[in-house]
């Protein structure tokens, strides 16, 4: 529409106020009520709904970064998982050289029988204390100064050792052919034992040329058995 077209001279103003006077009161409360409820709406909006509409996506943004995190997790055990299998032949073929408590117990019994099936009497034996290996002795790592220890757990002390070896003392009495067959009986076993010291001494006056040794086997436990 053109505006300088328009001759506001001739514009009848009573005309346009006759007309606003004629409508009727019905049409004017339409549009109170409808304004009022735009109105009434917005500010339910901005008041209530707002707000919750605000938390709610803060909780789904939340829940979203938990779930990234369960999957990241559930991956990084997946992984773990996949380490352990690998090593786990290795694990369980390097633990069978070692010792548990009850197998050094047993220890004795089994020594016994194969001092008696090579003529053999083990007239003395006892075990001393264990001393634990650790693994940074085996990897050749120098020692740092020594600082004040904080109390550590049962777990954590167990991790840093690798193994610990037990010393047997024993005295042995028979012939020096049995003693023989029963060292190579005793390094056949699966497990992980040795001789560190030996003293034999024929037993003078005696006929059948006995002997006696005197020595210490050492065997290697469990870590977490020997702690």
């Amino acid at each position: 529409m053109d505006l300088k077209k328009i001759d506001f001279k001739n514009i009848n103003l009573e005309g346009i106020k006759a007309k606003l006077l004629a409508i009727d009161k019905k049409t004017l409360i339409k549009i109170g009520v409808a304004v009022g409820s735009v109105i009434f709406f917005l500010i339910i909006y901005y008041a209530i709904l707002n707000p919750i509409v605000n938390k709610k996506k803060i909780q789904l943004d939340d829940l979203n970064s938990k779930k990234e995190e369960i999957i990241k997790f559930n991956k990084e055990i997946k992984s773990i998982k996949s380490k352990i299998k690998k090593i786990r032949p290795q694990y369980e073929s390097y633990s069978t050289l070692f010792h548990s408590k009850a197998e050094v117990e047993g220890l004795y019994q089994t020594l016994s029988e194969y001092a008696s099936a090579n003529g053999l009497i083990i007239s003395k034996i006892s075990k001393g204390k264990p001393s634990a290996i650790s693994k940074s002795s085996l990897s050749g790592k120098k020692k740092k100064k020594k600082k004040k220890k904080k109390k550590q757990t049962k777990e954590q002390a167990v991790k840093g050792i690798a193994y610990y070896k037990i010393p047997v003392k024993f005295e042995i009495r028979g012939n020096f052919l049995g003693y023989i067959k029963f060292k190579r009986q005793v390094s056949l076993s699966n497990k992980m034992l040795n001789f560190d010291k030996e003293s034999i001494k024929v037993i003078k006056g005696d006929t059948t040329n006995a002997i006696v040794v005197n020595g210490v086997l050492t065997i290697v436990g469990l870590p977490n058995e020997f702690y």
